[in-house]
């Protein structure tokens, strides 16, 4: 989903457009459909939903069949879940996702898990919601190549489909059922039920010692919580953080708002499951855990745009081991799928 980075707003709002409304004089669903119960963790906000989307039993449950289904990419073996991976906290195991033509994307494929509350999606930004960022691996020639209309066509006469989007819309199956149903389904991945959210809770048993140690290294001296604070882990801002040289190909941020100064920059990713996210940074670079502690604690490499925090750490070789045990503490001890 997220890999390629691409801006596609205004493409996105003319084709839901587009999609328009019920035609006239056809049979629709009476009554509103049921809403779905979404599981919130204790103390959490509620995500911001959107009022033109009503998240729906029907709308999650088409979402997760179109999610999973194949034939997003006009049948040649990819959807939307070959990169990102109920199993790795809906990302990927490669460094780049390769799409329907074994060509590797652009950037790594992030976790989906709280993306619900995330402002801008896509590792630059790009897109800001997640009805139109459905769009952006349908086009994408590293990704799905697909044109959402032909994919419409090949979709429309599955009677669970159409029923479900029926009950969902009340109206055909369309473009504009397809990219709200899987946002709507994305927008129930929640994260929140690791061993640390108990620890949270009062069970100061929940984590060893090692993970205690470093918890308090990641709130106080190794300065994590500046970027990664919060019940998501993450600001949701644009770092740069010195991945790479100042004259990386991938100009990060810039490419979205074309000022030199965000060269560079990356969105924060949330910290959670991310034992289980790797390997790690936009672009893959990063095989473990310890291998991106030992970056932020060399200070990253040198870039004119680098973020003035991101100096060397100076920890030790047991304290980057704590750290890395309070990171792994952070994965959920559940699934993140709450749809049946």
């Amino acid at each position: 989903m997220n890999r390629n980075g691409a801006a596609w707003p205004w493409l996105c709002l003319f084709m839901a457009m587009c999609a328009g409304c019920a035609k006239h004089g056809e049979q629709v669903p009476s009554g509103p459909p049921a809403r779905f119960a979404l599981e919130i963790p204790a103390g959490w906000p509620p995500p911001p939903l959107r009022e033109d989307n009503p998240l729906t039993g029907a709308s999650v449950q088409l979402g997760k069949i179109l999610f999973f289904d194949e034939r997003l990419s006009l049948g040649r073996g990819v959807s939307c879940a070959s990169c990102h991976l109920p199993g790795r906290a809906f990302s990927d195991s490669l460094p780049l996702s390769r799409g329907v033509h074994g060509k590797p994307g652009m950037r790594n494929a992030p976790s989906l898990a709280n993306v619900a509350y995330h402002p801008l999606l896509d590792r630059d930004g790009g897109v800001p919601t997640l009805e139109q960022q459905v769009f952006v691996p349908l086009f994408a020639e590293e990704e799905l190549d697909s044109d959402p209309q032909q994919v419409v066509d090949l979709l429309k006469d599955d009677p669970v489909i159409q029923d479900l989007g029926r009950r969902a819309y009340g109206r055909p199956f369309d473009l504009y059922v397809l990219t709200r149903s899987i946002a709507n389904y994305e927008r129930t991945l929640i994260s929140g039920h690791s061993r640390y959210d108990r620890y949270l809770s009062g069970n100061t048993g929940a984590l060893g010692p090692a993970e205690a140690r470093g918890m308090q290294l990641f709130f106080g001296d190794a300065g994590c919580a500046a970027c990664h604070a919060g019940f998501d882990l993450s600001d949701h801002g644009f770092h740069n953080i010195g991945t790479s040289a100042g004259d990386a190909s991938d100009p990060g941020r810039q490419r979205i708002t074309l000022d030199p100064a965000d060269r560079g920059k990356f969105k924060t990713p949330s910290l959670r499951n991310v034992a289980v996210t790797g390997p790690y940074m936009h672009d893959g670079s990063m095989a473990s855990l310890e291998e991106v502690i030992s970056h932020y604690n060399a200070g990253g490499q040198p870039d004119p745009r680098k973020d003035p925090r991101i100096t060397p750490l100076q920890l030790s070789t047991a304290q980057q081991q704590d750290l890395a045990a309070f990171l792994r503490a952070l994965t959920d001890d559940r699934s993140l799928d709450q749809v049946e």
